[in-house]
């Protein structure tokens, strides 16, 4: 874990309360599917935040707009500060043996996609990126995923994608070619991707977190091998572990 103080160079509304932030910070030691906790002014508790994209002096989170510290950090200003905790969690697992990596993402589970698409793809896997939204104006980063080269399709429960209902029964219709997954978003998603597409993949859990790193077991989840907690023994398990 490093702690740092940086400044915001981009905090913008990129879809219906969700914002995309961009902190001038170190990126050392963060890796795809890890997250970081931002302190918000008058609050006790941090925000935990996947990362979304990361490079040399720079990391991207997105996040919605869902209570009092997200609502605060939506109106901090470029040239702010903001204290930053990095290289919390354990990320995705890149070395498992596949060609054809699927990843799904559900909501603002999509952000962690991103990084791991652009990891996936310096390896020289064949990316196929599925996204699953309750509508139009709730959809963000289809285009950057295209632009990184990935066959990218999108799900909303208002028809207004590619097609019309949930990310998995669009992957059988789609009839989706992929020899591993990654996948991250709301529970009722992920149970869903774990019956349909079995145990070969992983899965990032997005449990409310109070701590971040593993003082509380407030992040506390079942899984076949005892209990774990999201921050400090995920946010990623291998989905033959997760019990959904």
């Amino acid at each position: 874990m490093k702690n740092y103080c940086a400044e915001i160079t981009e905090n913008v509304k990129i879809a219906k309360d969700v914002y995309r932030m961009t902190l001038n910070c170190s990126s050392e030691g963060v890796f795809p599917g890890q997250f970081i906790n931002i302190k918000v002014e008058s609050l006790y508790l941090r925000r935990p935040i996947s990362v979304c994209d990361f490079g040399d002096g720079f990391i991207t989170v997105i996040y919605k707009v869902v209570g009092k510290g997200t609502d605060i950090m939506k109106d901090m200003k470029v040239g702010d500060k903001v204290d930053v905790l990095t290289q919390l969690g354990h990320g995705f697992d890149l070395e498992k043996e596949c060609n054809k990596p699927l990843l799904i993402g559900g909501g603002v589970g999509t952000p962690p996609m991103y990084a791991l698409a652009k990891e996936l793809i310096a390896k020289g896997k064949e990316v196929t990126v599925c996204l699953g939204f309750n509508a139009a104006d709730e959809v963000f980063l289809k285009e950057e995923f295209e632009a990184l080269g990935c066959k990218t399709f999108v799900a909303t429960l208002d028809g207004s994608g590619d097609h019309k209902g949930f990310v998995t029964d669009m992957i059988k219709e789609k009839n989706i070619d992929f020899d591993y997954y990654y996948t991250c978003g709301p529970a009722v998603m992920l149970k869903a991707v774990q019956t349909t597409l079995g145990f070969n993949g992983q899965i990032s859990m997005e449990e409310r977190m109070a701590c971040g790193f593993g003082a509380c077991v407030g992040c506390t989840i079942h899984t076949k091998s005892g209990a774990k907690q999201v921050c400090k023994d995920g946010p990623v398990f291998d989905s033959s572990e997760i019990e959904l």
